[in-house]
């Protein structure tokens, strides 16, 4: 069976000027064509060729010995060329642009937008990109507790947390209360591994552990006080909300950063502000 959208091996059944028609057997009536421009040179019929099965301009399938970027079922990051009046139209590295319908979309993308999407066939039979990649991902991750990985954030739900496709592939989330700074989709960020759950899914922090993020910490608050010469208009007893506009840190975190300057006798504290010695 030809299936559209895959990468498979197909044989040559039929020579034309224009090119030649791949099918998976000599004796197989359906056929696709690969245009002559794609043919490598010497190949004669009974040849097998690897190949990639999409649709043209006309809507009429069609090989091509180019490896585009994603194929079905995959999911990466791809390019935005140009917006129209259906949705988007991503570079996958073929003749032919991949549609990313309005739909699909988790935000309004605009051209030269890196997105991560997976390869779809739509109802009508067509190759299609959803930026919806969640049903895509995998729990059978190679990774495990406290280990560093790479991923893209694909959507953020203020009650949960940040999702992210760590290699593009396996579930992760940094939850809310791991989330301090501007996240937003398509970011690439680096993580911990928190803890691996039962079903394979990876729970991540952008922060080091405590004791070693606390002095990068104290390093931000001690920034903050010489930027406002020299003084904070508020204690270590501020609000979360005051602690994360300001620093994207958690009150904990905001706290031993405190402490930590304190000790190294760097601040000191009033009863209304928070001082440089």
């Amino acid at each position: 069976m030809i299936e559209l959208g895959k990468m498979q091996e197909l044989v040559v059944v039929r020579e034309k000027s224009f090119g030649v028609f791949l099918s998976e057997s000599e004796g197989d009536e359906a056929a696709v064509l690969l245009p002559v421009r794609q043919v490598p040179e010497g190949t004669r019929i009974g040849d097998k060729l690897n190949v990639f099965i999409y649709r043209d301009s006309s809507d009429r399938l069609i090989a091509t010995t180019r490896t585009p970027l994603l194929t079905v079922g995959e999911v990466g990051v791809l390019t935005v060329k140009e917006t129209g009046r259906i949705g988007a139209f991503l570079d996958m590295g073929l003749e032919k642009d991949l549609l990313l319908p309005f739909k699909e979309q988790n935000h309004p993308v605009q051209a030269g937008e890196q997105c991560l999407v997976a390869v779809y066939r739509d109802k009508s039979g067509r190759l299609a990109a959803t930026m919806n990649v969640y049903r895509y991902m995998s729990g059978d991750s190679p990774y495990h507790k406290d280990d560093r990985v790479t991923g893209t954030v694909y959507e953020i739900n203020e009650r949960l947390g940040a999702f992210v496709a760590v290699d593009n592939k396996y579930y992760g989330m940094i939850p809310e209360k791991e989330l301090y700074g501007g996240i937003r989709p398509g970011d690439v960020v680096e993580a911990r591994v928190l803890k691996v759950r039962p079903d394979g899914k990876l729970d991540l922090s952008p922060r080091e552990k405590s004791y070693i993020q606390m002095d990068a910490d104290a390093q931000l608050v001690w920034e903050a006080v010489e930027a406002r010469g020299g003084s904070l208009p508020f204690t270590d007893k501020a609000s979360p909300e005051v602690i994360r506009d300001e620093f994207h840190l958690s009150k904990n975190a905001f706290k031993r950063a405190v402490g930590h300057l304190l000790k190294e006798g760097r601040i000191r504290i009033t009863d209304h502000t928070i001082e440089k010695v």
